[in-house]
């Protein structure tokens, strides 16, 4: 069995599970979540906890046995507590600023860079370099942040750009002045 799969989902109270066939659907305080299921795949709610079970051994099986289970589970944590990425602009004159829904950024371009929201994201700028993209389903943050650092990709020379919060970058030396 999977390590993953066979591990129960608990449903916190203010949370509830559906499971229409191959369709599950997530409601919780802070929104709802659909999520389309593989035919193969057994969803059941048991006690207050979702069971993930799998028909057989074969390779594609055992793989969205453990992917099932862990769309479920990420479903069930966005609705409850809402997923965040955050970003640092790091160079000079790099900032960020919100009109409306739309992220301002300024990075360094001749021009500055409008980026909207995709449908399930928020942005909120807590200083002028450090920016979070918020939301409750874990796929849809995670590309909205990826987005937003794929404008300006820190550099290894100096570190300039738009990284995650804590992101390590690795400085390469430089090129070594002459005699």
């Amino acid at each position: 069995m999977s390590r993953v799969g066979k591990l129960p989902v608990s449903i916190p109270t203010t949370v509830e599970v559906a499971v229409d066939g191959t369709r599950c659907t997530v409601k919780g305080p802070r929104g709802t979540l659909l999520q389309e299921i593989h035919p193969s795949i057994r969803v059941s709610v048991v006690d207050g906890a979702v069971i993930v079970t799998r028909p057989d051994d074969k390779p594609e099986s055992r793989a969205l046995h453990g992917l099932t289970r862990s769309l479920i589970a990420n479903m069930v944590e966005g609705v409850t507590n809402g997923y965040r990425k955050s970003l640092e602009l790091q160079g000079t004159g790099y900032r960020a600023a919100l009109q409306g829904q739309t992220l301002v950024l300024t990075v360094g371009f001749s021009h500055l860079v409008h980026m909207p929201a995709l449908p399930g994201a928020t942005f909120t700028v807590e200083t002028n370099t450090l920016l979070h993209v918020d939301g409750i389903d874990k796929q849809v943050v995670g590309q909205q942040a990826a987005l937003v650092r794929r404008v300006r990709p820190p550099e290894p020379y100096h570190g300039k750009g738009i990284r995650y919060r804590g992101e390590r970058i690795k400085l390469k030396a430089g090129k070594a002045k002459g005699k």
